[in-house]
């Protein structure tokens, strides 16, 4: 098995290499079968001997998954004849687990060029703004700094109430009433497509003409932050979007979390507020960095995550070389406190972070309970257990789920319950206020995060906007409208 990878954002995912842990490269993927049935297609007829078609792909999903799957034993068993895909074929086997919740499709068939972009740099096509819907409208809840919608003045908070999509605005409602798809509205994803936006913030209106764009989101959303208090040291104020390579090596112009830390240490910051709210996860590595970033003088040795995976290879789980170790590096501040803004669509990276550091810092959670997602995914490259094919003949791969991710302690038990779901954790209810900017004393989360290090409890009431996106009550809206968070396949808010 190559590019061992894990737990991440929207398209993003988990490497678990490099970083200041020691890390192995797992056993490979059992090899497709070549016996008597080998240049055979499923069906059982003869014909397709493509070493990379349909049949090819099927038998390869069925020798990876019995072997390496997390829950191998509850996986359906099915004809691998009656299906015309290899995906078709991986979401039949894996039924069951998808019915309960627990595999929540984070188990799927990929390219290679695909996942590599995606994970590493979080590039794609768009106008570079996230939404989500309430029950009082559509609003803008995150822009990023680099892309065309920052540029023309799109900022968090705004409500979008109509979008021209080449024959003059229609409102969300005209829109939804004659049954306009998704890709009508915001277009498809390529360079250069156009819609004019209406936004209403503050009860005025303006109107933005907006083209898609290649973009990569920067990972921290804005600068690190110095939020004063009297008489004692500033509280540090991080928000991270994504655990992806910009984190650590941005582009000219971005903030990178050594960046961060080196300003904490220099201010001697002892409490420090981490912002989480929209951040499904990303590469391993990066969380790795994180890590030791924070608690790398403090836990220096220690155990900061182990990667588990089924009990058909007990000698990956004992293997000390698959476990994330806390090491000092140069930038290594030591918090005593961190409060981290977290919600529904806090997920697996973000949540190994809060559940690694728990042991060794004073932790307490500020907004709402994560997503639980503790379980991590694998990538098999089909042409590496086929002798003689090469990738530029097969640019296929499966992202399957492989393994489960627990604390230095063996804690973890937040899969499908969220971190406040294991009863470890304080978790001091706030809103998302949209309509206070990231790191503003005054925004709802980071207010309570602000008396939580000032009394050492959570604040008796919750204040904040009442168009809170996260907090509003969802209606019913039209499919183009949802705003279901799938970590590591499709952030359908991302646009």
């Amino acid at each position: 098995m190559k590019n061992w990878l894990v737990i991440g954002l929207f398209s993003f995912l988990l490497m678990a290499c490099g970083g200041g842990s020691s890390s192995s490269t797992p056993p490979p993927a059992p090899p497709v079968a070549d016996g008597p049935d080998s240049g055979t297609d499923s069906s059982g007829d003869a014909g397709d001997a493509d070493a990379c078609g349909v049949p090819a792909q099927i038998d390869f999903v069925e020798a990876v998954t019995d072997s390496w799957y997390l829950w191998y034993d509850e996986m359906a068993d099915v004809d691998k004849a009656g299906y015309e895909s290899a995906q078709a074929y991986l979401d039949a086997r894996l039924a069951p687990l998808s019915d309960d919740g627990r595999d929540r499709g984070f188990s799927y068939m990929t390219t290679i060029t695909e996942d590599e972009t995606s994970i590493s740099s979080g590039a794609y096509i768009g106008f570079g703004f996230r939404s989500n819907s309430s029950s009082t409208g559509l609003f803008i809840i995150d822009v990023f700094e680099s892309g065309p919608a920052w540029a023309a003045g799109v900022r968090r908070g705004m409500e979008l109430v109509a979008v021209d999509t080449g024959n003059g605005f229609e409102t969300l409602e005209q829109l939804s009433e004659r049954e306009a798809t998704s890709e009508e509205i915001f277009g498809p994803s390529e360079v250069g497509v156009e819609r004019g936006f209406r936004f209403r913030q503050n009860g005025a209106e303006v109107d933005f003409s907006i083209a898609k764009d290649e973009l990569e989101p920067p990972a921290l959303a804005g600068e690190p932050l110095l939020i004063e208090r009297s008489g004692l040291s500033p509280v540090g104020y991080l928000h991270l979007r994504q655990f992806i390579d910009a984190a650590l090596t941005p582009e000219d112009g971005f903030s990178s979390l050594s960046d961060a830390t080196t300003l904490f240490k220099e201010a001697s910051v002892t409490d420090l507020i981490i912002d989480l709210r929209y951040n499904g996860g990303g590469l391993l590595s990066v969380a790795d960095t994180m890590m030791d970033l924070l608690a790398g003088l403090t836990a220096t040795g220690e155990p900061s995550f182990k990667i588990q995976v089924n009990d058909q290879h007990p000698e990956f789980n004992d293997d000390k070389d698959n476990w994330g170790l806390f090491d000092e590096l140069p930038e290594t501040f030591s918090p005593i406190r961190i409060a981290f803004i977290t919600s529904r669509a806090t997920a697996s990276a973000s949540e190994l972070i809060i559940n690694g550091l728990d042991p060794h810092i004073e932790a307490v959670m500020v907004g709402a309970n994560t997503f639980g997602k503790q379980v991590g995914q694998g990538r098999w490259d089909m042409h590496e257990g086929v002798e003689g094919l090469e990738r530029e003949d097969c640019d296929v791969a499966l992202r399957l789920t492989a393994f489960e991710i627990v604390n230095g302690e063996n804690q973890g038990g937040y899969h499908q319950v969220g971190l406040d779901g294991t009863g470890r954790f304080t978790l001091c209810a706030a809103e998302d206020d949209i309509s206070n900017a990231f790191g503003d004393p005054q925004e709802a989360s980071v207010a309570t995060a602000l008396d939580w290090l000032g009394t050492g409890s959570c604040p008796s009431s919750v204040s904040g906007s009442s168009n809170g996106a996260m907090a509003s009550q969802r209606v019913a809206l039209p499919a183009w409208l949802e705003a279901e968070y799938i970590p590591e396949r499709v952030d359908e808010n991302l646009r």
